[in-house]
């Protein structure tokens, strides 16, 4: 039945009430025939309006079929006996939805619809696209009632059913704006504007778009709001792509007040609470995160996982359906399986390819690494991404760079296709290569000042990492062993360094990697031992470093053999081989001067300070930071310029010049906590103390003492203990400073910087009464001073006394 055919159509008004609530019903004119008990011709010539006079049997059965009651059943009965009334029935379908009140999650989007339907010059048509059970129809429909006061000309709305066509959509329509052939909707509008709601345009799409067009065409007032898989596809309609309710973080507290703040957790907690009268108890709700995030925030899924709580814990339905959350359906309902298959399935050929492609994606991604991953040239990515997105299968987050990610139900049902389709494992590959070439990339600004921005790009494809380290250490070792060796910075930046090393341990003792690129495997020994050092295995791991340096020398890699020494000269410095660690650091510096790279000679002349402040020289290692200062202004190297001049107040303090290592001191915290550097901060905050307790100016060190204090913690603490001791040796208190630098010696033991456990072995000593503790910490310091070729400065060989001094050297 064509559109123009319909629009000639006459009746008693009674043909477009029994279509409308047939189609409400979701029954086709053979399905309520049986239903009531009478014959199919009977409805067809009754909505056909064959029929002025039906009989009220019929009319009795067919209300039954339908189960009206109240006021619809009333209003279908004075339909069939040639009555009506003025105003048309509440919309089709409006019933059955939550008022805007009660949606969780979506107070934003409705007040963007409402701002969009009540503007005058907003758009003649809005589309909300997504997959089944996302809240379409729910948020629509809310959207609907809360426009109502903005058409005086009414808001009606239709259910499209399959295989519905044109001229029964627009019966439909014209039956709930009350009248009984669409021609007289302009009289009933009189100019005033009105808006239509057309549900799940995807049942008839050809028809709903030609019904659309129509209307629109013919009715300048009226706008319309639509749902489906897929938009209309008229000129003049502004897509909506719905996507999940926000989940919460994995780390989340564990309790409801928190939970219920993100609307994926909210909903679960509502619908379990509607299956089960007992509270969850308190490991249920520590599992919520974990499955609303596995269930991608997909209103259908929690409310489908949140069903299964009448006979399992949350953590049980975590465990069962955590890993195959397309198999959760509900009788009589469309499964999430067939709700993504029916997307899918919108889909071309190429693009069912490319989205299977896709799918080896964990997080975000960028359109550029779309690109390298599908690899089609038949396929336009940029196109096919905004085809994913206007299908709501995409969501799409940033505003100067986007970064793409496929909702979860979808990616699963994508990973499922490409495994039936025997792509699984070259996609693996695929995603492996394309993360390996991204890492390699980044990996040259993984240091200095571009460091932050760099790890920043690969954080945001922290779990895509994990996932291709897994199935490329199977299927593609030295795809895997590329990925691994550019990865240790960042590992180390974030605090990964025992998983990374793990990787790096694992790949390299592989056979399958023997014979892979040896530059690969020279890097991944650094790297190797450059995160054990991290967690204090250094020394476990300096014949790997020592192996890379001999690769690299062979292979003549200079960057390699500047990398190997570094990090070399760190660590023999772990190990107390301090004599070894110098003359790595010695070796990095001439490489560095040979090639000629500000960057790499700052930091070479920056591994050499601390040596010189062991040998007693401060002049040279002042010397050394002021080249570190010019070279990494040259270079714009923030962060190296900062702790060199940190450094310098260091050096400042121990030649005591204390008002000028205030000084600097000041300045370089105000650059340190730009860096956000706690460590290095506490740091300085313990020079520019120790500086101020020497020079008596006790009530400043007194400040910085309370900055320094850690916060509901007894453990020593050796920048507070080392500070509170020196002013309590100023204020002449010998008892507490001898407490406080025995503690402070008690904090620094076993760390990287044996200069520090010696300054408070020479507090100590100085402030010990007691000769027995005393000559144990002289013993002490005597080792120290042996074990780390520290040699004592001035300063505190004055402060010990030439016998001590004498006792030491003898020692």
């Amino acid at each position: 039945m064509g559109a123009d055919k319909a629009l000639d159509q006459g009746g008693t008004g009674f043909d477009a009430a029994l279509r409308r609530q047939r189609l409400r019903a979701k029954l086709t004119q053979e399905g309520l025939a049986a239903r009531a008990g009478v014959g199919v011709r009977t409805v067809r010539d009754l909505e056909r309006g064959r029929s002025s006079r039906p009989q009220r049997t019929t009319v009795g059965l067919l209300a039954d079929a339908l189960e009206l009651d109240g006021a619809e059943r009333e209003a279908f009965l004075a339909a069939a006996r040639g009555q009506s009334t003025e105003e048309p029935l509440p919309p089709t379908g409006f019933q059955r939805v939550l008022p805007p009140g009660d949606l969780i999650g979506r107070d934003d989007d409705l007040a963007e619809l409402a701002a969009q339907l009540g503007a005058r010059d907003g758009p003649r048509g809005i589309t909300l696209v997504g997959l089944a059970g996302v809240g379409k129809t729910s948020v629509a429909s809310a959207a609907a009632h809360g426009a109502a006061a903005a058409y005086p000309g009414g808001v009606a709305g239709i259910v499209v059913t399959d295989n519905c066509t044109v001229g029964e959509m627009l019966g439909s329509v014209a039956a709930e704006f009350g009248v009984g052939r669409p021609d007289d909707l302009p009289a009933r509008f009189g100019g005033r504007a009105a808006l239509v709601f057309v549900d799940a345009v995807e049942r008839s799409p050809d028809a709903t778009a030609e019904m659309l067009a129509h209307l629109l065409d013919r009715l300048p007032t009226l706008r319309f709001l639509a749902t489906g898989r897929h938009p209309v596809g008229l000129s003049p309609e502004r897509v909506w792509p719905l996507g999940p309710l926000t989940a919460p973080p994995l780390e989340v507290a564990s309790n409801r007040p928190d939970l219920a703040r993100y609307p994926a957790a909210a909903l679960f907690l509502q619908r379990l609470a509607q299956v089960r009268r007992a509270e969850p108890e308190p490991d249920e709700i520590a599992a919520v995160p974990a499955l609303v995030h596995r269930l991608g925030g997909l209103p259908l899924a929690i409310e489908l996982a949140a069903a299964r709580g009448r006979v399992l814990t949350v953590p049980e339905i975590l465990d069962r359906y955590g890993d195959r959350v397309l198999d959760l359906d509900r009788p009589g309902s469309v499964s999430l399986r067939d709700a993504v298959a029916a997307s899918y399935r919108l889909l071309g050929p190429l693009e069912q390819r490319a989205l299977r492609r896709l799918a080896m994606f964990r997080y975000r991604w960028s359109i550029g690494l779309a690109e390298q991953l599908v690899d089609e040239p038949r396929t336009d990515v940029v196109h096919l991404l905004d085809r994913l997105l206007e299908l709501g299968l995409l969501s799409v987050r940033g505003s100067r760079t986007f970064r793409f990610r496929l909702l979860d139900v979808v990616r699963d049902y994508a990973a499922e296709r490409a495994a039936a389709e025997g792509e699984l494992t070259d996609g693996r590959r695929r995603h492996a290569r394309v993360l390996a070439d991204l890492a390699e990339q980044i990996w040259p600004d993984l240091a200095g000042a571009a460091l932050p921005e760099a790890a920043s790009r690969l954080d945001e494809l922290a779990g895509d990492f994990g996932t291709a380290l897994a199935h490329a250490a199977g299927d593609d070792p030295h795809t895997a062993l590329r990925l691994a060796a550019a990865l240790p910075r960042w590992w180390r930046f974030r605090g990964r360094d025992v998983t990374g090393r793990q990787w790096l341990r694992r790949l390299l003792d592989d056979p399958r990697t023997a014979d892979a690129d040896p530059v690969v495997r020279a890097w991944a020994r650094i790297g190797l031992a450059q995160l054990a050092r991290e967690h204090g295995a250094g020394a476990e791991e300096i014949e790997s470093a020592a192996g890379a340096l001999t690769e690299f020398e062979r292979l003549d890699v200079v960057a390699g053999q500047l990398t190997a020494h570094a990090q070399l000269a760190a660590l023999w410095m772990s190990t107390g081989a301090y004599d070894e660690a110098r003359e790595h650091a010695e070796a990095a510096l001439r490489l560095a001067r040979r090639g000629g790279d500000d960057r790499d000679m700052a930091v070479a002349e920056h591994n050499l300070v601390w040596h010189e402040i062991r040998r007693g020289d401060l002049d040279a290692a002042r010397s050394r930071l002021a080249t570190v200062d010019r070279l990494a202004g040259l270079c714009g190297e923030h962060r190296l310029r900062v702790l060199a001049r940190a450094n310098l107040a260091e050096v400042a303090r121990l030649d005591e010049r204390n008002d000028e290592a205030e000084r600097l001191g000041r300045t370089a915290m105000i650059g340190l906590a730009e860096l956000g550097d706690p460590g290095h901060r506490r740091r300085l905050l313990a020079t520019i103390g120790l500086a101020l307790a020497a020079a008596g100016r006790i009530e400043e060190a007194d400040s910085v003492l309370e900055q320094l204090r850690p916060v509901g913690d007894d453990a020593p603490d050796g920048p507070a203990s080392v500070v509170e001791a020196a002013i309590a040796m100023r204020r002449g208190e010998p008892k507490r400073a001898a407490e406080n630098f025995a503690r402070a010696a008690e904090a620094y033991d076993g760390t990287q910087d044996p200069r520090d456990v010696v300054e408070a072995l020479v507090g100590l000593i100085v402030c010990t009464p007691d000769p027995d503790e005393r000559a144990v910490a002289v013993s002490r310091l005597g080792k120290m001073c042996r074990s780390s070729g520290i040699t004592l400065l001035p300063r505190e060989r004055e402060r010990l006394g030439p016998p001590t001094v004498a006792v030491l050297l003898d020692g």
